[in-house]
């Protein structure tokens, strides 16, 4: 059996738009792991069955399953250690980055982009997204999102930390990127991938750091289909 990765896609299969299967996508490239990627939707519960659970990203390496972004990502450095480490300096060092994107980032990305989301679904996936995300939320996505211009100074100025880092090096992770690196930018590729909201001003320094991200990889990231007009 192959490397099987199961990914998040809308209607159209080539648009993959979530973040935590671009992580792994981007991790696995590092590691310099072939696998075949397989769209998976909303609705495809029994697909993913086998792994005993309802969620991707799934990697399936031979006989082995396994589920959660992070497991997946620690999973790849412990069983291929000859290939280059997603934790070069051990798998805390990444951890704070990637729980604050979880949770801080995510955030104030769904007040963002997410009444985005459903145009790209079809209509049975639209339905259910819609309902599972306004219970939720506790209101409609369009309501979630109101108003959303003013709130994009407060969301880039939070990212600071971010910016002031890329200023003193090309990655996160240093002069070559790590999981944290993969962690912030499939927060941002999620985004980059469903909205066409600008989240980075041109001349922001993080727009730099996302477009070294995007060639990595001969252009991995930059290839997927996208609602960025830049």
């Amino acid at each position: 059996m192959g490397r099987i990765l199961y990914e998040l896609a809308g209607a159209d299969p080539a648009r993959r738009f979530s973040p935590y299967c671009w992580r792994i996508r981007m991790a696995l490239a590092h590691k310099g792991l072939e696998t075949e990627c397989r769209p998976w939707r909303f609705t495809e519960g029994q697909t993913i069955a086998f792994s005993g659970q309802d969620k991707v990203p799934v990697l399936v390496d031979g006989e082995t399953v396994v589920t959660d972004s992070w497991a997946i990502a620690t999973y790849l450095d412990a069983t291929y250690p000859d290939r280059p480490a997603l934790f070069p300096a051990g798998p805390a060092a990444s951890r704070f980055t990637t729980l604050w994107a979880d949770t801080t980032l995510h955030a104030q990305l769904i007040r963002l982009i997410v009444s985005d989301i459903p145009a790209w679904l079809a209509p049975e996936q639209r339905e259910y997204f819609r309902a599972s995300r306004e219970a939720r939320l506790g209101m409609t996505l369009e309501a979630v999102t109101d108003g959303r211009e003013a709130r994009l100074p407060g969301f880039r100025a939070s990212l600071a930390p971010l910016r002031a880092l890329v200023r003193m090096q090309p990655f996160l992770g240093g002069e070559r990127p790590d999981y944290g690196d993969y962690a912030v930018f499939g927060s941002l590729q999620w985004a980059r991938c469903v909205s066409s909201l600008a989240l980075l001003e041109r001349e922001d320094p993080l727009r730099g750091w996302r477009d070294r991200m995007l060639d990595l990889f001969g252009g991995l990231a930059r290839a997927a289909p996208s609602c960025d007009t830049d």
